[in-house]
């Protein structure tokens, strides 16, 4: 988890830093192994970070966001993100803010344009050598019936 030098801040890029108090947790009990220890701790960490409305966001950043991470949006524009791997609060806590930050830096990322190339000439040319081979040993295995 990378920060900023004020503790209240989650750094996301150079561009962005979000203040903690916007995060919003909330806790259950999670599934799985554990016996006893799972039916009485409330692990599993639910991230909550409202896109749609955040104040940190500008309104490149907010439109980026909302469609790159559409499908992990709620209707309200609030992303969630759940962490239960972990026995602990504390460090399925910390997980769920390290994937908040890989998934916010990932969708804020531009992308690469395309650029198109086109065939060179030789590969041009090997490719239509190569069907002409595939052409003639087809050819070649058709029976000529003269009769």
């Amino acid at each position: 988890m990378t920060e900023l030098p004020d503790a209240d801040r989650l750094a996301i890029s150079a561009a962005l830093s979000v203040p903690l108090r916007e995060l919003h947790f909330r806790f259950s009990r999670s599934g799985g192994p554990g016996g006893q220890y799972v039916n009485r701790t409330e692990t599993r960490v639910e991230l909550l970070f409202d896109v749609a409305h955040s104040p940190s966001l500008s309104e490149g950043q907010r439109a980026r966001l909302l469609g790159r991470l559409g499908g992990q949006l709620d209707r309200e524009g609030v992303l969630h993100i759940v962490a239960s791997a972990r026995r602990s609060q504390l460090q399925n806590r910390g997980d769920a803010i390290a994937r908040f930050q890989a998934l916010l830096q990932s969708a804020l990322r531009p992308h690469k344009r395309r650029v198109p190339t086109r065939p060179t000439p030789a590969s041009h040319e090997r490719r239509l050598a190569s069907k002409h081979r595939r052409s003639e040993a087809k050819a070649s295995r058709a029976e000529m019936d003269e009769d």
